[in-house]
């Protein structure tokens, strides 16, 4: 198949780092803008992103954009896309999207137009009228923003940042995604000794240890297109392959977790199992009080409890100049702290050497990060 162009979504703030694990991957004119990154690949690159990249949301076949002020504009562009090399007559072909600052601004109607599009497009090929839509499923996506629209397959089916390692959860988990761009930012290596005081269910320590070994982190889990058809399973049975003999079985990565809830060390400890990086993790009750610095260099990296979630605003203050106390500058150590805290800084009582903007599912963070 000849080169497509493969659009992949991620969470504010991580544009750069997904731009860099696409370039590193071997991925082709990559162009940036806010929440997403596209490039160009064939289908052995799509196989690829699905397996191996930590900050992308999913992985969309974009198969063409055009001017969408009407729905005429809409449904003739639509049409004029050929959905046919990737959706057979049997497939299923659902439809869902948004629309941002467009003429255009009802999504149900846009829907509807995209699918009527669609639907006249495949008709013409397959020489029908009506389509059953048992076979596999072929998720297409539409985006509307300021009166362009982009139409899309999704490869990927459940979002990338189910990396299969996670059933169970604490009150306020962060998300797998963003827990990798945190890692990447804070330079983890194969050697690191990452400690994270407020483990809750493992995400940050099993997402460095994966990063450290260099484990792909889709390499246990199926995806939409493996159903597709026409590209052979043992396509995607040679990339996990490759992926599996690029495991850093050598590195010297360890972490140590701890939380006051010992539910949370269980369900971190059950987490890291499942993720194949337990026997890299020593996991305790404990309190932040009794944070002790390492010997040797580290990198705390922790998403403290949010007052407004999980502990009183106060509570939340308090626990913030404990940090403060506990987290001492030395030579080799580092800390990054994601937190909503508009006055994390003074309640930590040192400025941060640089600051991130992020967002923790809907909450707007910042990623303070203390290295000099």
């Amino acid at each position: 198949m000849e080169k497509l162009t493969i659009c992949c979504p991620c969470l504010f703030g991580l544009e750069s780092v997904l731009s860099g694990e696409i370039r590193r991957m071997g991925g082709e004119e990559v162009q940036v803008t806010d929440g997403k990154v596209t490039f160009q690949g064939d289908f052995s690159m799509v196989i690829k992103a699905n397996i191996q990249l930590r900050t992308a949301e999913r992985v969309l076949i974009q198969l063409g954009s055009f001017p969408a002020r009407t729905f005429t504009e809409l449904f003739d562009g639509t049409a004029a896309l050929p959905f046919e090399d990737f959706i057979g007559s049997l497939d299923a072909f659902p439809v869902k999207g948004w629309s941002l600052n467009s003429q255009l601004h009802s999504v149900p109607d846009c829907q509807s137009i995209v699918k009527k599009a669609v639907v006249k497009r495949l008709g013409s090929v397959y020489h029908k009228t009506w389509f059953e839509e048992t076979g596999p499923v072929h998720q297409i996506q539409f985006s509307i923003h300021k009166d362009m629209a982009a139409l899309m397959l999704d490869t990927s089916g459940q979002g990338l940042h189910k990396r299969g390692y996670r059933a169970n959860s604490t009150l306020a988990p962060i998300k797998e995604t963003l827990a990798a761009g945190i890692i990447d930012l804070a330079h983890v290596r194969r050697d690191t000794l990452v400690i994270d005081p407020f483990c809750g269910s493992g995400t940050l320590l099993i997402e460095s240890a994966l990063h450290a070994l260099r484990i792909a982190p889709g390499m246990r889990r199926h995806f939409a297109a493996e159903r597709w058809g026409f590209v052979p399973e043992a396509r995607w049975n040679t990339a996990r392959e490759e992926a599996h003999a690029g495991i850093a079985r050598d590195a010297r990565f360890r972490g140590i977790g701890g939380d006051l809830d010992p539910e949370a060390v269980a369900l971190t400890l059950d987490n890291a199992r499942k993720a194949g990086v337990a026997s890299r993790l020593r996991v305790t009750q404990a309190d932040i009080t009794d944070f002790k610095l390492p010997e040797g260099p580290a990198a705390v990296i922790c998403n403290p409890p949010y007052g407004e979630r999980l502990l009183e605003i106060r509570q939340a203050e308090e626990l913030y100049r404990t940090m403060g106390r506990v987290f001492q500058p030395r030579e080799g150590m580092s800390y990054y702290i994601i937190s909503p805290h508009e006055e994390f800084e003074s309640l930590f009582g040192r400025k941060a050497d640089k600051r991130r903007k992020l967002y923790n599912g809907m909450i707007k963070c910042q990623l303070f990060m203390y290295y000099k």
